[in-house]
């Protein structure tokens, strides 16, 4: 395949559209890059003003590509691919010579990728372990066998080795099907599930809209990847005498541990959480329904109301259950709080 665009310099490429070209700009020049830019890297690109129609730029990433279209790009510089330690502080429950274990807060991105190269916990992990965190997990996710979404808060373990990393990585990938791996996430969903307990087995995939979303798929689809979310509701808040709530706080378990899962899930069935702008976006208004301060609280809480309380597996030294726990953070407690009252 011949590369589609024209040199122009050094750090700058021109692309023209052929008569084929449509959709938003964005993506179709996400798609023209191959996997040299991510769409986030792309959208970034067309804010800082690096992308150039007719010698007039072009920030408007929705914009609709026509056939014809001249588009001249100055490329940003390469980004360096070793992540730096960077003194930010860790709340550390338990650490060893083979494993840490931390209570990840809300707005932590978890490895360094398009769009978030320092900040991360990895730039923690490094500042915090030095050379000893395993880089089994690739240059950019040393250590990491497992993720939280960036708002979403709770224990994590991380690999300090390569023996620890190895054994670790095949505890997640089993899914605790036949080791003692268990985890646990409390969550605040919007309405009260029909069922108390029940089980949720819906495969999840790439969506069609977004690459960065997930969504329910047919077991037949080829990217479809098997998901199972057992979930109990402990509470309801304004329940009426027809068992129907404003919101409930939920214990989910996973059986797999995919992409968005819970978030994803709960959605499905009707009871996206609280906060989630993703896949519960259209419930927002129902805050309205709430009395004040509640009303407030639930307006200003920002980020989906997820938290993993509880993180079980085998030490990959040892072989001893380790089992910890981490409190509901206070933007959640203050959450439930207001829902009570």
């Amino acid at each position: 395949m011949s590369d589609p665009f024209k040199e122009a310099a050094d750090n700058r490429k021109v692309l023209t559209a052929d008569e084929n070209a449509e959709g938003r700009l964005d993506a179709w020049l996400t798609a023209q890059f191959g996997k040299e830019f991510s769409r986030n890297r792309v959208q970034a690109m067309l804010k800082e003003g690096a992308v150039l129609l007719n010698g007039e730029a072009v920030t408007d990433a929705k914009r609709k590509v026509r056939p014809g279209d001249t588009y001249e790009i100055t490329l940003p510089e390469p980004e360096d691919p070793t992540p730096l330690g960077e003194d930010i502080p860790l709340d550390v429950l338990y650490e060893d010579e083979d494993i840490i274990v931390i209570s990840k807060p809300a707005g932590l991105v978890v490895h360094p990728a398009a769009g978030n190269w320092t900040g991360t916990l990895v730039n923690a992990l490094i500042h915090h372990c030095g050379d000893s965190l395993s880089g089994i997990g690739g240059v950019r996710r040393p250590g990491i066998v497992h993720r939280l979404d960036k708002d979403t808060t709770g224990v994590m373990v991380v690999a300090k080795n390569d023996l620890a990393h190895r054994h670790l990585s095949l505890q997640f990938a089993d899914h605790g099907r036949t080791t003692s791996l268990e985890r646990a996430y409390q969550a605040i969903v919007w309405g009260r599930p029909r069922q108390l307990i029940g089980t949720i087995d819906a495969p999840l995939g790439r969506s069609s809209v977004d690459r960065t979303r997930r969504a329910v798929k047919r077991p037949t689809s080829q990217d479809a990847d098997e998901a199972i979310t057992h979930y109990e509701v402990l509470e309801r808040f304004h329940e009426r005498a027809d068992a129907i709530a404003l919101a409930s706080l939920v214990d989910c378990h996973l059986e797999t541990g995919r992409t968005h899962q819970i978030r994803v899930h709960m959605a499905h069935i009707g009871h996206p959480l609280l906060g989630d702008a993703v896949y519960g976006g259209g419930f927002k208004t129902k805050a309205n329904l709430l009395p004040e301060p509640a009303k407030q609280v639930v307006n200003n809480f920002t980020r989906q109301a997820l938290h993993a309380y509880m993180l079980q597996f085998e030490h990959p030294r040892t072989g001893e259950i380790m089992h910890f726990e981490a409190p509901l953070p206070d933007d959640m407690e203050e959450l439930v709080a207001a829902l009570r009252g």
